[in-house]
């Protein structure tokens, strides 16, 4: 399996010119706003989302100045909903780093979230990217729906896999099914192959979002128990699976645990030993191998070539990964 960088070769050039626009396009007169944008850019991760955008603008006609402009829509918009998460979450740190409301307090965090959603709304404005701002600005209202959806599902700890899959593609799918289209439209594609877009990048967010969510239910690199979102309550696809597969008393008595104890770690471990003896991670597994095929059926209907062949590498890397 190769590494992000070398996935990442043929658009190298332009994922390293996309990060210099990236930077200005959050520039702003307030020296406060500045030094908080230069720690977010900093702690930046793999660059995924933008490497989904300019892959799908080299399949479907090129990479224009255009597909910037949608790459850094994306992540402005995207970022804004991340430091409003964890105003929300009461989270401290992101991928190892102190969050914005850790190190800023809340009321500057969502000041700051609200900043990087008006330089998307102006970005596009300004340059008349009207149907890149309409495929994202829908993205990040299916974001919201998809979370409050969820918060609603765990106060009834709802466990309808048809409901886990509607939160999963509003919440996760929708993302990357917006980058994905916003490639495509940027480089002139018509709206037939911007539709196929979507729903190919749709896909691949379900099987990536499915790929975490089983993780919850393994070991981490020191041999303990995660079981992150049973603490957080969520419902997840092997836990819906493992508690379909049992009779009235057993469901009741694992849904009583995940109810009221989530904070107990023996009984964290009872409820991951019940879903994998229940075999959920791996009808998991399966499911997400199912959308990540569906999502190579409508990648190869498309021209070979190394916009192809990375799109597949990053598809692969997203769901082949191990944490």
């Amino acid at each position: 399996m190769p590494g992000i960088d070398q996935i990442k070769q043929p658009i190298a050039a332009e994922i390293d010119a996309f990060e210099v626009k990236f930077k200005e396009s959050m520039h702003s007169n307030a020296p406060l706003l500045n030094r908080i944008t230069h720690y977010i850019v900093k702690r930046k991760g793999k660059q995924m989302r933008p490497m989904f955008v300019f892959f799908a603008a080299k399949l479907c006609g090129g990479i224009v100045e255009s597909t910037h402009r949608g790459a850094a829509l994306v992540e402005l918009l995207h970022t804004a909903t991340l430091v409003h998460d964890d105003v929300v979450d009461n989270a401290y740190e992101r991928r190892g780093f102190f969050s914005i409301n850790a190190l800023w307090k809340n009321k500057i965090a969502v000041l700051v979230g609200d900043y990087l959603l008006s330089k998307g709304l102006l970005l596009s404005v300004n340059n008349n990217d009207f149907h890149l701002l309409k495929i994202v600005s829908e993205a990040v209202e299916q974001m919201s729906e998809g979370e409050l959806l969820q918060i609603e599902k765990v106060r009834r700890m709802d466990i309808s896999e048809e409901l886990y899959f509607n939160v999963i593609r509003q919440k996760t799918a929708s993302l990357i099914a917006s980058c994905c289209a916003c490639g495509a439209a940027s480089s002139g594609a018509s709206d037939e192959m911007i539709e196929k877009m979507r729903l190919f990048g749709e896909l691949v967010g379900i099987a990536f979002q499915i790929k975490d969510d089983t993780f919850d239910f393994g070991t981490d690199d020191v041999g303990k128990p995660l079981g992150i979102d049973i603490k957080e309550k969520k419902v997840t696809l092997p836990l819906i699976y493992a508690l379909n597969r049992v009779d009235k008393p057993e469901r009741k008595r694992i849904i009583n645990l995940v109810k009221n104890h989530h904070d107990d770690p023996k009984k964290i471990q009872q409820i991951i030993d019940f879903v994998n003896d229940n075999e959920g991670v791996h009808y998991a597994n399966q499911k997400m191998l199912a959308y990540q095929n569906k999502a190579f059926e409508i990648l190869h209907s498309f021209p070979e070539g190394d916009a192809r062949t990375g799109l597949e590498q990053l598809v692969r890397y997203t769901t082949e990964r191990k944490k």
